[in-house]
């Protein structure tokens, strides 16, 4: 079980390198809330909690997704040390999450940095980890309408085969909607993109007009 202490910035670092020399992330990521997911996913992996911490992490996601005024929340810079714990007592409760150490640790960590408007990010960023974990690569298409699944399929298939995704890889397939891109696809694979969207191709025509005036 994790301790419940004070955790400063440095030592959040320090734990997570700590933890490193035990348990290898499968993708090494950057930025601050890079370093509290990578701190996370090694604490879950040495404690057996991975997946409930995990599913977890998805929930307070789709929670802050569903309401707006929460994030917003969290982001206040004059939270006091009695607000920030009402916070994490509240979220661990709204998550069913309370008897978990590793979430209540790291929440409680978040809070006594004054780091929780990260939260979002760092759920984001511990996704990657257990997509990567589970040879997973996230492709993103997005499109002006909704796709049939038929589409879907045979996108699916072609990217798969690519050199986009790699041997024994397997392709979580989301589609987003967004009208502005007028038509056509773009296609998101791991950090690529694949821009075949109407409004990029105006945008490259207006751009040659515009350089031959």
């Amino acid at each position: 079980m994790l301790a419940a202490r004070r955790t400063t910035p440095a030592l959040v670092r320090g734990y997570a390198a700590a933890a490193a020399k035990e348990v290898k992330p499968p993708i090494a990521l950057f930025g601050l809330d890079g370093t509290y997911a990578t701190a996370l996913y090694t604490a879950a992996v040495k404690t057996s909690t991975l997946d409930p911490t995990a599913k977890t992490l998805s929930a307070l996601s789709a929670l802050l997704s569903k309401d707006a005024k929460l994030g917003s929340i969290l982001s206040t810079p004059t939270l006091s040390s009695a607000d920030k714990s009402a916070i994490v007592t509240e979220l661990l409760k709204t998550t069913n999450s309370a008897s978990q150490p590793t979430v209540s640790h790291f929440l409680q960590t978040l809070a006594e940095n004054n780091r929780l408007g990260l939260l979002g990010d760092v759920a984001a960023k511990f996704s990657e980890l257990i997509r990567a974990a589970n040879g997973e690569v996230e492709m993103i298409v997005t499109s002006a309408q909704s796709l049939d699944n038929r589409t879907l399929g045979r996108l699916e298939t072609a990217i798969a085969k690519s050199a986009f995704v790699g041997q024994g890889k397997k392709l979580k397939v989301t589609n987003k909607v967004n009208p502005d891109i007028l038509g056509g696809l773009v296609v998101e694979v791991g950090d690529r993109t694949i821009d075949l969207s109407v409004s990029a191709k105006v945008a490259k025509l207006n751009k040659m007009l515009t350089d031959s005036l």
